[in-house]
């Protein structure tokens, strides 16, 4: 039998199959082009996002990755359901199996769920001070599963993102500016007047101050030893800590230039004498005599 003749027999019993083939592999390779130009889009349109600093950097690889998945599963369901398959049983196992991979790695979902939560939500970034429970330290890096942080004695940190997450947390660098309070005590034989004064002039001379709100000069309490006087004033963020450090120093040297006495802590301390235990010493001193 000549090949040709092979082909027509072959075609005229099992055309319909072989046609019902073909279509099936043809939607099969077009969906499966289709899913590689959405995983493309998606990458080009996360690589947008990021440009217009919607979404943090961090969670860029991860969404790329989330998406190319679920896309590859989909496009394979699609192609399976396609032949004939039965996906049912399928999503069912996937479903099943999801279940217990979660409960078995349910403390490293979480820590994946607050990372991604932070990274949307943005409560700190990468260089922000932060205080979190008995965390302190400057962000380094924020990671799907933990956070980096520097103490400012130079220890690294690395927190789960759980723990982060699940408690307030105290962000230092988020606003553009902090007020700083600044204290002294001053005996209470001091002119109060004259303190504020010397704390007044020290607002005029510090340009660093910020104008509003306004900076502001009080007593704050009458204490054991003297007059507590409060400095309130308010800096940038990012000049805070210098503003702070410079003038505690000058706070001090202009209180005393002024002639006003910084106050310590002070005690007073009373010796009584038990007068039994002065008349058990004078009889046995007679006796001896």
């Amino acid at each position: 039998m000549e090949p040709q003749e092979y082909f027509i027999q072959l075609w005229e019993k099992h055309g319909t199959t072989i046609f019902d083939l073909g279509r099936k592999v043809i939607i099969a390779v077009l969906i499966i082009i289709a899913g590689k130009i959405v995983i493309s889009m998606s990458r080009k349109l996360i690589s947008k996002v990021i440009t217009g600093k919607l979404v943090d950097e961090t969670l860029a690889p991860v969404l790329r990755m989330a998406i190319q998945y679920a896309i590859i599963i989909v496009c394979a369901i699609m192609v399976l359901d396609d032949f004939g398959f039965n996906t049912t049983g399928l999503l069912a196992l996937l479903g099943t199996a999801g279940v217990a991979v979660g409960f078995a790695l349910k403390d490293t979902l979480g820590n994946i769920a607050s990372g991604i939560i932070i990274l949307f939500l943005r409560p700190f970034r990468k260089g922000d001070f932060i205080e979190c429970g008995s965390i302190m330290g400057t962000v380094k890096e924020i990671g799907l599963f933990a956070t980096m942080l520097e103490t400012p004695d130079g220890v690294f940190i690395s927190a789960p993102n759980s723990s982060i997450w699940g408690i307030p947390l105290k962000n230092y660098s988020q606003n553009d500016k902090r007020r700083m309070e600044i204290k002294t005590t001053i005996l209470y034989t001091d002119s109060i007047d004259d303190a504020f004064k010397v704390l007044n002039n020290i607002v005029s001379e510090e340009s660093r101050f910020l104008k509003e709100p306004a900076p502001q000069v009080m007593v704050q309490s009458l204490g054991e030893s003297g007059t507590s006087i409060a400095l309130r004033a308010w800096a940038e963020s990012s000049l805070y800590w210098k503003v702070y450090f410079d003038q505690m120093k000058n706070v001090k040297e202009k209180i005393q230039e002024a002639g006003l006495t910084l106050a310590l802590p002070q005690r007073e301390i009373h010796l009584v004498k038990d007068e039994k235990e002065n008349e058990v010493k004078d009889s046995k001193t007679a006796k001896l005599a």
